[in-house]
């Protein structure tokens, strides 16, 4: 089947859906770390949804961080859809989606133990930087930032 891409909006409840699935794979991954990285959802994320067949696999988000610099939140796919290069067509679409607002610069937060992220974020050219903004004084948070 075909995999398709949409932009619905942030309270799409399919968007809802797949950010509590993702925070509670953190929560439940992380569940011997503290964790007190923000959890709501910034009402300016503009998201990207992941479809196949009329069923979701997978979502991120765009949030606005500073005149031309965006961040990379909430990015999923579901385990079952895991391991064909979804996430770097998401992260590939956020790219995209972050130059037609006029943005230059990307940056993203994961945790340090999810060297699956780190790798995909790597070899998708974000550079490690300093932890910003909320997650300055999280040690389990590492951050990448990518100009576009």
């Amino acid at each position: 089947m075909e995999v398709t891409l949409t932009r619905p909006p942030g309270d799409s409840p399919v968007v809802l859906e797949l950010c509590a699935e993702q925070q509670a794979e953190l929560a439940w991954r992380q569940r011997h770390v503290v964790d007190d990285t923000p959890k709501h959802l910034d009402p300016r994320i503009e998201f990207v949804l992941l479809m196949e067949g009329g069923r979701a696999l997978g979502c991120a988000g765009l949030q606005p961080l500073e005149p031309g610099v965006g961040e990379v939140k909430r990015m999923y796919v579901r385990s079952a859809a895991r391991g064909r290069g979804l996430s770097r067509l998401l992260l590939r679409e956020i790219e995209d989606l972050a130059k037609e607002r006029g943005m230059g610069v990307l940056r993203l937060e994961t945790g340090r133990l999810f060297q699956e992220a780190i790798s995909l974020y790597t070899s998708s050219g974000f550079a490690p930087i300093p932890r910003f903004g909320p997650y300055a004084g999280c040690a389990e948070s590492v951050c990448f930032e990518k100009r576009l």
